[in-house]
């Protein structure tokens, strides 16, 4: 199994998706939800295809450190004097 960041942003007018572990693996999708699915078909696509032609499949170099996202938000919240 593998695992991989994943980072969906909101756009204009739609959202897109990709793995900063899988350079040129994108997706886009008219809603979050779309994106997400989009973006996991495309990296089960992207790895089968490095699979095929005996290519090795990068590893996340990636993490996602939650305290400091949470802290990260806690900030912005204050900031606009939002109270969470």
């Amino acid at each position: 199994m593998y695992r991989f960041l994943l980072v969906i942003e909101k756009a204009n007018n739609n959202y897109s998706a990709y793995s900063p572990d899988l350079p040129g693996c994108v997706a886009t999708g008219s809603t979050r939800e779309e994106a997400e699915t989009n973006i996991y078909e495309a990296i089960e696509m992207h790895v089968q295809g490095l699979l095929e032609d005996n290519l090795p499949v990068p590893e996340s170099n990636f993490l996602l450190n939650t305290w400091l996202l949470l802290k990260s938000l806690l900030q912005v919240l204050k900031l606009y004097k939002l109270n969470f």
